[in-house]
Order: structure tokens, then sequence, then C-alpha cells
């Protein structure tokens, strides 16, 4: 069973191989998702995020999982060297680049606590996989064509059956909106367009995916230097760049 809702401004697909999954299975990760939007939402004046951003709770009121969040934050501020840091020039904080891998790991676990062995959760392309797909092979994820506008061109096809994550950091959808942290003038990537991370979950590859894409051409090496990671890495000019075990993933 598969169906799509947009939340968080983004396309959200559950797709359950498993016979057994019904409509309310779909509709209970979904509502997961809205939750996750109202809570951690930069731009709803009513989550607890914006709330904090505005002065409205202090630090003894957070939530658990706020606190949880801004933890792992701080945490992966630290693995990167500060190329990940959610707090903005203004004083405020946005947590969206650890969120939504955060919330599709979350998602996924759900699923597989009610018993189901075989989807995958797709929130703006970044993915989760279990088990295989309908016809009992590994989940073919297209890696999009960063230079293509309808964003229907297909670069590469990895096949992921091993509980896999899947995250692509780059600025051919949302334009440029990722920074250097580490640049006073605050110029935006200039030298790649995109960056895919294959991860061991969703968590693990998204997580990292936005502070590489930030590092630019060096993203790719960081990547290779992390046990558990593969990138694929698109250049301005077209050229791709891809870790010692990207290949594997390809058929």
């Amino acid at each position: 069973m598969k169906a799509t809702r947009t939340i968080m401004g983004m396309p959200v697909t559950i797709d359950v191989a498993d016979p057994r999954a019904t409509g309310a299975d779909l509709e209970k990760i979904f509502a997961y998702f809205v939750s996750v939007d109202e809570q951690f939402s930069p731009f709803k004046k009513t989550s607890e995020l914006s709330r904090i951003n505005a002065g409205e709770i202090t630090e003894k009121e957070y939530s658990s999982a706020m606190k949880e969040v801004l933890r792992l934050c701080e945490e992966l501020r630290r693995l990167t060297n500060g190329y990940f840091n959610i707090k903005k020039r203004d004083g405020t904080i946005d947590t969206s680049g650890l969120v939504k891998g955060w919330a599709i790991k979350h998602a996924a676990d759900m699923l597989a606590k009610a018993g189901f062995r075989n989807f995958y959760v797709n929130a703006g392309s970044d993915i989760q996989v279990a088990g295989v797909n309908e016809k009992g092979k590994p989940w073919a994820i297209g890696i999009k064509d960063p230079f293509d506008p309808a964003g229907e061109r297909i670069v590469k096809v990895v096949h992921l059956a091993h509980g896999e994550g899947i995250a692509t950091s780059g600025t051919y959808l949302r334009g440029q909106h990722i920074w250097n942290p580490h640049d006073e003038a605050e110029k935006p990537i200039a030298d790649i367009v995109s960056l895919t991370v294959i991860g061991p979950n969703i968590y693990e590859a998204d997580r990292f995916a936005t502070p590489a894409f930030a590092m630019g051409k060096k993203g790719i090496s960081f990547i290779e230097n992390i046990d558990g990671l593969e990138g694929y890495m698109i250049d301005v000019n077209g050229l791709a760049t891809f870790t010692s075990g990207f290949e594997k993933y390809l058929q």
C-alpha cells in the first residue's frame, strides 16, 4: 500500500509492501510527521521551536523531543567542525537540517514496531528503506540530475536492500540555501550542485549530507572518511565524484 501527503511543505510518501498494511497504518505515520512539523517548524509561530526563538519558552520547559534534537545538533556541530550549525546570524535556531532525517528514522521505526518488514519512507527525496519491494527485489532509488529543471532525469539508480537510508543535499530544488558557516561573507556554495549520501539508516545519511555539501568539493572526502557512509557528488560542471564503496549499490 502506498500513499502520499504534503507535510512540512514537501511530499511525504509511505510505501508498505507487506500485504496486510491498511490505510490506517499509513495515516498513523502521516500524523506523526504532522506532529513533528507542529513542533519543529521554523515557519509556524505556534511551534515549540518558534516559541523558543521568540523567548516564550525557557530551557526548563523544553519538551523531551526538543532536548534530544538540540543535543544531537550540538553533537553534529562538533563532529563536523562547525559545518553544521543551527544557530543563525540573528540569534535564532533552525533544526531543519537534522530533524527531517531524525523524523524519517522514527517513522520507519514505528512501521517496524507495527510488524512491517518491507517498506520505504520518503520525505522530500530523503528515504529510509526496509526489506524489499512488492516484487521481492531491492528498492531502486534514483539520483536526480540536478541540471534538469523538471526533475525527471535520473543520473544513477542505486539499489538498497539492507535497511539503508539515502539523502541528497543540493541547491537544484530550493535554490541557494546552504552556506559555509565559516565564511563571513555568507557566500553560497558555488562549486557543487548536489551531494548524495547513503548510510546505514536515513538519520546517519541525512545528518551528514548538508554539512558535507557546505564544505563544497571537500565534502566528498569528508564522507569517504566516515565509516558506513558512501557518497556521490556532482559539481557545477556536471562532473561526478563518488566514494570508494559507492559502486556496490549499482547494478
